[in-house]
């Protein structure tokens, strides 16, 4: 029964993080779209109103007309709109989906002994630290040289390094599958935590100055508007470490910090790309097709490093595919938990009525997501993998 409520708070979990996660993600790629595509105002009135920036659009069979004030409007609305509850709802969705996964099972799903055999709790503790820790060095990053002259891009370098570092140290402490999506939760953290510390707070403040007749402090909306920023570089880099959950031969490299690494950067560079494409179209700044390319190479260089050496299909191709043969990988690798004496999922593949019964089930989590056995515990090589593959695809023939 634990299993079974489990399995549904999972799913209700990640249906609402998805959901929140797109309202997320969607209100800042527009926004960042916004800041990019504004003009100086063409109306005199405009300009006299302290307005910097305007946008004509069209969607859905209406006509938009944005406009944006840097430092304040000349007086406040009645109606004031705040984007905040995208990121906290994400990030509290997230935080939960953690716990219920990896938290909750964390000797299944976090530890992997071959690398680390501390304890659940001690396993658990580290990795609420990673997200702590990071959000504390990234946040000390940006106070001392984000205000300097060529700041971003010292703070550009260092952040890249702490993800680097963060990411060798994740993926030689816990399982691949969790080292990756604790990486994308830790830079997660971070963008919710510039929410919550910095783009929040710096608004509510500029607003209480206006509405008490003060002067307002235009380092506030430097402040939000830099920590906005990182948060759409970080967005691809994050969504990338979410989804590899489901790609068993990106964490399972013995590299695997290094594929994490580099298709990190690949989201980053695609995300220059289009922020700065906006520019271009407008004049403001040159062609970014660069960074498009970088983002490219580096995928392409990725798929062509974790390409499988031909030796092993040379193996496979002369391997017969007959029941017999799967059931004595089924045995070795599969029957620790899916056996007589253990049903996980209440699956049991030591029997040709399971076996029947679980065969797509076995192609799909073993040799397309390679996500079982469970951190590879058992060690099942791409041999055997791909033996099951090929005796899925002659049939899946049964004694």
């Amino acid at each position: 029964m634990e299993s079974y409520l489990l399995d549904w708070a999972n799913l209700l979990l990640r249906w609402l993080h998805v959901i929140t996660a797109i309202a997320w993600v969607g209100s800042s790629f527009y926004f960042v779209f916004l800041d990019s595509s504004l003009t100086p105002p063409s109306d005199p009135k405009l300009r006299d109103e302290g307005v910097t920036g305007e946008l004509w659009a069209v969607h859905g069979g209406g006509f938009y007309h944005p406009v944006k004030y840097a430092v304040q409007p000349p007086q406040l609305p009645p109606h004031l709109h705040w984007f905040f509850w995208e990121s906290y709802s994400t990030w509290l969705s997230g935080f939960a989906l953690f716990t219920v996964t990896y938290i909750w099972n964390a000797g299944s799903y976090l530890i992997d002994r071959s690398l680390m055999n501390w304890s659940p709790g001690a396993a658990v503790a580290v990795a609420l630290c990673f997200l702590v820790v990071f959000w504390v060095l990234y946040d000390a990053i940006c106070q001392v040289f984000g205000q300097r002259k060529n700041g971003e891009a010292i703070v550009g370098v260092l952040v890249l390094l702490l993800v680097c570092v963060a990411s060798w140290l994740a993926c030689h402490w816990f399982a691949g599958r969790a080292a990756f999506l604790l990486v994308g939760a830790m830079i997660a953290t971070a963008m919710s935590a510039n929410v919550f510390f910095w783009i929040i707070p710096g608004q509510k403040k500029v607003v209480a100055a206006i509405k008490a007749g003060q002067p307002v402090d235009p380092i506030h909306g430097q402040r939000g508007k830099q920590r906005s920023v990182h948060n759409t570089y970080f967005t691809l880099p994050v969504l990338f470490a979410m989804l590899s959950n489901h790609y068993g031969f990106l964490y399972t490299h013995k590299l695997n910090w290094l594929v994490l690494i580099l298709m990190m950067f690949a989201g980053a560079a695609v995300r220059q790309f289009f922020v700065m494409r906006h520019g271009w179209k407008l004049g403001r700044n040159g062609h970014p097709a660069g960074y498009a390319l970088a983002g490219v190479a580096a995928i392409a260089a990725t798929m062509v490093w974790l390409t499988p050496a031909p030796g092993e299909a040379a193996k496979v191709a002369a391997a017969p595919a007959d029941f017999a043969a799967v059931q004595k990988v089924l045995e070795q690798r599969c029957y620790q938990c899916h056996g007589a004496q253990v049903q996980m999922k209440n699956v049991r593949l030591d029997t040709p009525e399971g076996v029947r019964q679980h065969g797509l089930a076995v192609y799909q989590q073993a040799v397309v997501a390679r996500t079982m056995p469970l951190n590879n515990a058992t060690q099942m090589t791409d041999a055997e993998r791909a033996l099951l593959g090929k005796w899925f695809a002659a049939g899946a023939p049964q004694p």
